[in-house]
């Protein structure tokens, strides 16, 4: 019987073991087999936990769910406005009333100036001298003659409109005066993100050009999305203001922008009218973008 246990068994000394001392106080070899498989324990299933994405995913959440209610909060008695951040390092948009539309006022020169990019890559060529000058102007100092000149270079409604299809601008609807041009902070955002994209219509030399004009506005021009920028921080910005005859002489103020540095790349957006004064609403845009840092945490 020991024998034949151990031969069964193929080797299996600390079976065999127990089978011999079942012999020997007269159980059968067949019980004690089967108590030995049925008496050992089970390995408790290791626990996962969520991933590193899931994670991130429900801290974004958070995040997420705390500034949706300080945004509104903050709104409550404001006059209206959207705010939009597009974060390219997670490819997350975080918006806020972001399909509402908007007159553009003077950041649409960021359209225009993309537009002629476009428009001399298409050609095959580099800007004009006359261009460069024009659009320096334009950006930087917010010059609305040389604005009008490129506009009508770019084709006016129907080049731009071209134009904002191929950035992927949807909820864009271009005017013949161009500072009337309707936008939301979401068309905003991804027109911002096509200035730093690799994939972008625009080459890397446009999009260099565009950043240079942009981080060197006039020091008078320099508010808005810039304030929520931390020390050293790369900031972009193009800033519209106009004082609006038809909503009893308010203010239209709206800031578009960049935040780039080694662990920072978002475009943002805030749109906003019916502001009483230049500097009340100056005020609105620039707190409406540090909220949205100081709850992002980007």
């Amino acid at each position: 019987m020991t024998a034949a246990a151990l031969g069964i068994l193929g080797g299996s000394v600390l079976v065999a073991k127990g089978l011999l001392a079942d012999s020997g106080t007269g159980g059968t070899g067949g019980g004690a087999l089967a108590g030995a498989f049925r008496d050992t324990p089970k390995a408790s299933p290791t626990p996962t936990g969520p991933t590193p994405e899931e994670l991130a995913a429900i801290e974004r959440a958070k995040r997420v769910k705390a500034l949706d209610a300080a945004m509104k909060k903050y709104a409550s008695g404001k006059p209206e406005f959207s705010v939009a951040v597009f974060d390219r390092t997670t490819g997350e948009t975080w918006s806020y009333r972001g399909d509402e539309k908007y007159e553009t006022a003077s950041v649409v020169k960021v359209q225009v100036l993309a537009c002629l990019l476009l428009t001399a890559q298409d050609d095959g060529r580099k800007l004009t001298s006359s261009e460069k000058s024009l659009a320096d102007k334009m950006i930087r100092f917010s010059d609305n003659a040389a604005t009008t000149s490129l506009y009508g270079k770019v084709g006016r409604i129907n080049g731009l409109t071209a134009c904002n299809k191929r950035l992927g601008l949807t909820q864009t609807k271009v005017s013949s005066s161009w500072g009337l041009t309707r936008t939301t902070v979401k068309d905003q955002v991804k027109l911002l993100s096509q200035l730093v994209d690799d994939e972008s219509e625009l080459t890397k030399t446009s999009r260099e050009y565009a950043h240079k004009l942009m981080s060197t506005v006039a020091p008078d021009q320099d508010w808005g999305v810039p304030a929520a920028a931390k020390d050293g921080e790369d900031a972009t910005v193009k800033n519209g203001w106009l004082q609006r005859s038809t909503e009893s002489n308010l203010w239209i103020i709206n800031s578009v922008g960049q935040i780039i540095d080694d662990d920072t790349d978002v475009s943002i957006a805030v749109l906003s009218h019916t502001n009483k004064t230049m500097p009340n609403g100056i005020s609105l845009v620039e707190k409406a973008a540090k909220l949205t840092r100081t709850h992002l945490k980007y």
